[in-house]
């Protein structure tokens, strides 16, 4: 009889207790990873996610060696996969470990399948918990202290040996790594994608806590400075080549080291203290998804069902038309467009830079939270279900509990590139434009950003022309005026209000038993 570990968004052997609960009952060990077509046929999939995969199996593979055997692969749909192994193995499956998973609809029912397939096979299935997210929590109180008690539990350490498959099936066959163009995916158009694997991980971690991070605070709000000051492992928590209690450990040991550290610089404390804050915020928003799956795809607030088209097959041609423009970094402002073509060739942004992008599709174009979280989805290499449509609700304002936040696009480009340096990096159509003007470019040639329509049809006339660059597709003030009025028109009603309470009720956060009521308390944190 051998243990089935199935790998997923856990791709590690340090503080993995599946493996280690499986390596500890003697019997010959399978460590499976499965490539599934379903997943990968899913609209928020990128070659990018599964270069970055590729990078944590090779690394996985690589650490199974160490301690007797090697990585199981395959490729084909759940429970069938399990059903062929079931057949091949000597005695077939006795038990199936893995970690729980916070992942979309396709991941939540091919888990019932499994499941169903277990019981039908009688085969053990243990699921075990691997962040801070909950389970059939009813509602918030007392969640935050479930959190810490979990971030404060013992590390795993990782199996120094095991028993092979191999021992009882001398033939086994491991299978082969395959790369997206094997999976038939589309190439990525990501050009400077982080490495993934548990080393790179715990590099990127090293570097943080104990030389990026010094100024971490301030350098997160930047573009240009959060490339470097961020954390930057987000990828690794998404994927699981590192655990989310291992980097919240690594950062209490930082922080008692520093209090004790003389002449410390004093920006080192508080920096690691907002970062502390976001490693509960990461768990805190995918315990969304969790306890309500629908969020996925239904307004958090059914009081905003109808205030945007949901569907883009019944958009007008100016919604795809400004979609379009939103995507692709060509809507007229500066940082906004730098911002989207940066995140579409590296698959990183930091968090007040994606927010901003997702209230101008929100806002100024008013296009529903829907296809926009599709689209950013596919970009962002940490894409993360539960962190990510939870996040689109928040900023497209949707949730009824939260502040609404418009950004404004041209004050975001002057507080965060004053200079202009990403702008110009990123838009080089502007690269001749004077400081003074390259947060808005229409007003070096004279002209009126009141008159962004006829000035974006002359722009289109010349759309052979690679180095024009579009005017505003919608003026600012109005656009900002319009969208406040139809929120609030909404926010303002009996449902709304009804509806928030119900919001509150399950996903608000409150660290005391029984604080229930409904304060209207805004929750717009980051989780970068």
């Amino acid at each position: 009889m051998t243990q089935i570990v199935w790998l997923k968004r856990d791709l590690r052997v340090a503080d993995h207790r599946p493996l280690a609960t499986a390596v500890a009952t003697g019997d010959p060990v399978v460590c499976l990873y499965v490539y599934e077509p379903s997943l990968l046929a899913t609209p928020e999939w990128d070659a990018s996610h599964s270069a970055f995969i590729d990078d944590c199996l090779r690394d996985l593979d690589a650490s199974l060696r160490l301690i007797g055997t090697r990585l199981t692969l395959r490729k084909g749909e759940m429970p069938a996969v399990l059903d062929r192994l079931h057949a091949e193995i000597p005695g077939g499956i006795r038990a199936l470990w893995s970690h729980e998973e916070t992942g979309g609809r396709v991941t939540y029912d091919r888990d019932l399948r499994v499941k169903a397939w277990a019981a039908r096979e009688g085969v053990a299935w243990s699921e075990m918990p691997q962040t801070g997210v909950v389970r059939g929590l009813a509602d918030r109180d007392g969640w935050a202290r479930r959190w810490q008690r979990r971030m404060g539990e013992p590390i795993t350490p990782p199996p120094k040996a095991l028993r092979c498959i191999s021992t009882i099936c001398p033939g086994w066959s491991f299978g082969e790594r395959q790369t997206p163009g094997m999976l038939g995916l589309r190439p990525t158009t990501k050009t400077d994608l982080q490495p993934g694997g548990e080393r790179a991980a715990r590099e990127t971690l090293d570097s943080f806590l104990e030389h990026r991070g010094v100024n971490y605070r301030a350098d997160m709000s930047s573009p240009i400075t959060g490339e470097r000051g961020c954390s930057r492992i987000s990828p690794h928590l998404a994927f699981g080549s590192l655990s989310i209690r291992t980097v919240h450990q690594a950062l209490r040991e930082r922080q008692r080291a520093l209090r004790s550290e003389a002449g410390r610089d004093p920006r080192w404390l508080k920096s690691m203290t907002s970062f502390q804050g976001r490693l509960r915020w990461h768990c805190h928003f995918m315990q969304k998804l969790e306890s309500e799956p629908e969020i996925e795809h239904a307004n958090m607030n059914r009081a905003y069902d109808g205030l945007r088209d949901e569907s883009s097959a019944d958009w007008s041609d100016e919604q795809r038309a400004r979609f379009d423009a939103w995507r692709f970094g060509n809507t007229g402002y500066p940082f906004v467009d730098a911002c989207m073509r940066s995140l579409r060739a590296t698959g990183w942004m930091n968090f007040r830079m994606r927010s901003m992008l997702v209230s101008f599709a929100s806002y100024h174009l008013w296009l529903h939270w829907r296809p926009t979280a599709i689209e950013m989805a596919t970009h962002f290499l940490d894409f993360e279900p539960g962190i990510h449509f939870s996040q689109f609700q928040m900023q497209s304002g949707v949730t009824g509990i939260n502040t609404v936040r418009i950004y404004n696009p041209i004050k975001q480009s002057q507080d965060q590139d004053p200079g202009g340096a990403f702008i110009r990096r990123w838009v080089p159509e502007l690269e001749s434009v004077p400081d003074e003007h390259i947060h808005e470019p229409w007003k070096h040639a004279g002209g009126d950003p009141g008159l962004f329509a006829e000035a974006r049809a002359d722009a289109e006339a010349r759309a052979d022309d690679d180095a024009a660059y579009p005017p505003p597709i919608v003026d600012h003030a109005s656009a900002y005026r319009l969208a406040q009025q139809r929120i609030f028109a909404v926010r303002k009603g009996t449902h709304a209000r009804q509806e928030a309470r119900r919001v509150y009720q399950r996903h608000g956060s409150r660290k005391r038993p029984g604080e229930r009521r409904y304060r209207g308390a805004p929750e717009d944190r980051g989780t970068g």
